[in-house]
C-alpha cells in the first residue's frame, strides 16, 4: 500500500484515490467496493438486514486484507471511527491523508447519493453534527491533511503524489 485516504463521506477518497493511483502507476482499491463484493449486496443492504455492528466487523476484516496488497486505498467515511480500524491504521507504515471539505461542500457533495446509508438516515444539520464528531477520530489517524474545497481532485492528487515524494526522499536522506 502507498497511501490511504481518509475522510468524511463526500470529502473525495475515491475520485482521488484512483487519480493518486493512475498518477503512481500502482493499484486503486475502494474498501467500501472490496466490502461489496465480499458480501455479494450492497452497504444499504448490509445495514438494512444485518446492522452497523456487523457491517463494521466486516469493514475491519477487510482492511486488514487491503493493508496487505499494493495501491493506493480510498476508506469508507467511518472507517478510522472504530478503534480496531485506527488502530490498524495507526499501527500501519502506509501514509494517512485525511481529506476534508466545508460543512455546504459537504452537504452540496451528498445530498442526492441514496447509496449512502447515513445520508438516507440523517438531516443535513445531524450529518454535519457527525461530522464535526468524527474530525478528532480523522486527526488522530492522519499522516497529512488536506482541505478539499478549492482544489480540484486532480490537483488534490498532485499535492498527495508530491508529498510522498518527499517522504520517499527524507527517508533516503
Amino acid at each position: 500500500m502507498r497511501a490511504i485516504l481518509i475522510g468524511f463521506m463526500g470529502s473525495g477518497k475515491t475520485t482521488v484515490g484512483r487519480l493518486l493511483a493512475a498518477g503512481l502507476a500502482t493499484q486503486h482499491a475502494d474498501l467500501d467496493d472490496l466490502i461489496v463484493q465480499r458480501a455479494g449486496r450492497p452497504i444499504t443492504t448490509i445495514f438494512a438486514e444485518r446492522g452497523e455492528g456487523y457491517f463494521r466487523q466486516m469493514e475491519h476484516q477487510t482492511l486488514l486484507q487491503a493493508l496487505k496488497t499494493p495501491g493506493v486505498l480510498s476508506t469508507g467515511g467511518g472507517t478510522p471511527t472504530i478503534a480496531m480500524n485506527a488502530i490498524s491504521l495507526k499501527q500501519s507504515t502506509v501514509p494517512v491523508i485525511w481529506l476534508t471539505a466545508g460543512d455546504q461542500t459537504t452537504i452540496n457533495r451528498v445530498k442526492n447519493d441514496s447509496s449512502r446509508p447515513l445520508v438516507n438516515e440523517l438531516d443535513p444539520d445531524a450529518l454535519i453534527a457527525l461530522k464535526r464528531r468524527r474530525q478528532s477520530l480523522y486527526a488522530a489517524v492522519a499522516d497529512l491533511t488536506i482541505a478539499t474545497d478549492q482544489l480540484t481532485p486532480r490537483q488534490i492528487a498532485h499535492q498527495i503524489q508530491e508529498w510522498l515524494n518527499q517522504q520517499a526522499t527524507a527517508l533516503q536522506a
